[in-house]
């Protein structure tokens, strides 16, 4: 008896929904929500089946990166609408979308840092319940501002 040679399994180049959902940890639907908002394309088989290029994984994994840090997802799909969707994202595409997001980020992590510094005291609403407001707001001047936690927000 002659022993067939094993050859790995060539992977495919195209990936279900439910496979990029299960390599990506990323809910069927979240797919389907970025497919709709251009995020992401898949082509179509004969069934009419999603089925997504191998670099799909790479493109949701920067996605999901760019989420953590806080960046709406517009932002994300305006970086990335410039970015070709036929092949992955090389380290040269990433390292341009994460220069384009780092004065951002930064601006992010000064306003968490006054916001934890700053928390219990004034945030310049307008309430004028707390016994700091008038030395932070006095007159309630930023009432002409707007709504919102002016104080907070600069």
């Amino acid at each position: 008896m002659v022993a067939k040679k094993s050859h790995p399994e060539t992977p495919r180049r195209e990936l279900s929904v439910g496979e990029v959902a299960e390599r990506s940890g990323i809910a069927v639907s979240t797919l389907h929500f970025y497919e709709a908002k251009g995020l992401i394309h898949s082509n179509r088989n004969r069934g009419n089946q999603r089925r997504y290029p191998r670099s799909v994984l790479r493109r949701v994994a920067v996605i999901k990166v760019a989420q953590k840090t806080g960046i709406p997802l517009a932002e994300i799909g305006e970086a990335l609408s410039v970015l070709p969707h036929d092949r992955p994202l090389t380290a040269e595409d990433w390292r341009r979308l994460s220069e384009r997001w780092r004065d951002a980020l930064d601006r992010r992590i000064d306003q968490l840092q006054s916001l934890r510094d700053h928390l219990t005291g004034c945030i310049g609403c307008g309430c004028l319940s707390m016994n700091d407001c008038p030395l932070r707001n006095p007159m309630d001047a930023l009432a002409e501002k707007g709504g919102g936690p002016h104080l907070l927000e600069s």
